[in-house]
């Protein structure tokens, strides 16, 4: 079975912004690319947070963002996640504004994702934040997904 990927909200962004000048804002819209070319290998997984999120801001662009999630399943949220998520933020450094960020992985570890790709290195793919998630997963009972950005999914791939 190919493994599950949830799709965070920032891996859409790049996907469907328009390319940016800035030298590693536009190699972070590259890779992301070149790993959205490999995506038949995984089985997608969005949210109804990442749904939300993607259709915020400008018509035009939330349009387009949406249209890279539509036909990808989408998980449910459900009292457990929402749990596991405030249990997320108070355990770790998270501030309270990091809430999404708590449901993401949440959301992600409550369903049994493998991987959960993004480009939130601040409160998702944060190394000290990663591991203490990993402990909490194994404290509860969940399987951890390998939080991860891009490039390092494409060398699985």
């Amino acid at each position: 079975m190919k493994p599950s990927v949830y799709l965070e909200t920032t891996i859409i962004s790049y996907l469907a912004a328009r390319p940016s000048r800035d030298v590693i804002t536009a190699a972070y819209q590259k890779i992301t690319v070149e790993w959205w070319a490999t995506r038949d290998a995984f089985r997608l997984f969005v949210s109804e947070r990442v749904i939300h999120e993607a259709n915020a801001g400008n018509a035009t662009m939330a349009a387009k963002r949406l249209q890279f999630v539509e036909g990808i399943a989408s998980l449910s949220m459900t009292d457990e996640t929402t749990s596991f998520a405030k249990l997320i933020l108070q355990s770790t450094s998270l501030p309270a504004k990091a809430a999404e960020d708590a449901l993401h992985i949440a959301l992600a570890s409550v369903h049994e994702i493998d991987f959960l790709l993004t480009w939130n290195c601040k409160h998702i793919a944060n190394a000290v934040l990663i591991r203490k998630v990993a402990e909490l997963c194994d404290q509860c009972g969940y399987k951890w997904p390998v939080i991860c950005t891009p490039p390092e999914l494409l060398a699985k791939s």
